[in-house]
């Protein structure tokens, strides 16, 4: 029988316990990484490539960045920036590499890369103790991190659930579309739930993608926002709104970086100022 992987025993968790125990209390000094969760209700939103972007935008600002694609079954950052991971989250958990191992650097983004295991189903049924084990790994005291950004899967998978309860700041991303916003709306809901049974409060924030000008990106969030208030009581700030731009295609079918192809771009300017709100808590 193999040992289970080291972030499976109790004392890897005890980082996240001592955290949970600290912010229910009183605020302290940050002396773990920031944890910050990007979901979606819907798929096709652009996840994928907005966690990528706000990664290089971060550690362009001095942050020390960690990005784990937790998009299960479907994970493919590896894949948009045309790099294929020796080493996945998958095999950490069957116990094939280790965690540092994993972690791979994505020189010209300037963050690290903990890649997804893609149509293998790991994650599907992925117990919660494992989930919290696995992150408080990642948010572990001596950490080299300033922020983790989980790219969650799309909708209500229940370990997806599980990570963004998990997460100091959910990033919810929506297009116009009524049945992203619907989805997006489920997604609030499910996390002020999760929120609630861990005695926790509800950081989320909204960025509306693929929308043809910004007055209508304003209308999809005040709409989105506005059932959040009346039936949430939850008050979710828009982040951005990040127009149509072919760029964006362009550098994904490239495998390349957007702010690295387009950093002059008006969707560039968008991302940095998401990536500074981010920073700025």
């Amino acid at each position: 029988m193999r040992p289970e992987p080291a972030f499976l025993r109790p004392a890897g968790v005890s980082a996240l316990h001592d955290r949970a125990q600290r912010s229910a209390v009183t605020a302290v000094p940050r002396t773990q990484p920031r944890l910050i969760a990007i979901a979606s209700g819907k798929g096709g939103v652009g996840k994928t490539w907005l966690t990528l972007s706000l990664a290089q935008a971060m550690s362009a600002r001095g942050a020390r960045v960690l990005v784990l694609d937790a998009d299960f079954g479907l994970a493919n950052a590896d894949i948009q920036l045309g790099h294929l991971a020796e080493s996945d989250i998958g095999a950490v958990l069957r116990n094939e590499a280790s965690l540092a191992d994993s972690i791979v650097r994505v020189g010209q983004g300037g963050f690290d890369l903990l890649a997804g295991e893609a149509g293998s189903g790991t994650f599907s049924g992925l117990d919660p103790v494992v989930i919290e084990r696995l992150v408080g790994s990642l948010l572990d005291a001596k950490t080299r991190y300033d922020i983790v950004l989980l790219d969650l899967g799309t909708g209500v998978e229940p370990a997806s659930r599980h990570l963004a309860a998990l997460a100091d700041t959910l990033v919810l991303i929506s297009t116009g579309d009524p049945a992203s916003l619907t989805d997006g709306y489920a997604v609030l809901k499910l996390l002020q739930r999760d929120r609630a049974d861990r005695g926790a409060a509800v950081d989320a924030r909204i960025v509306i993608n693929q929308i043809e000008t910004e007055p209508a990106g304003r209308r999809a969030h005040a709409a989105l926002a506005r059932a959040a208030r009346g039936f949430l009581r939850l008050d979710p700030p828009l982040l951005g709104i990040i127009q149509r731009d072919d760029n964006i295609g362009e550098a994904i079918r490239g495998q390349r970086l957007f702010l690295s192809e387009f950093p002059q771009s008006p969707t560039a300017a968008v991302i940095q100022s998401i990536a500074r709100r981010l920073l700025a808590k």
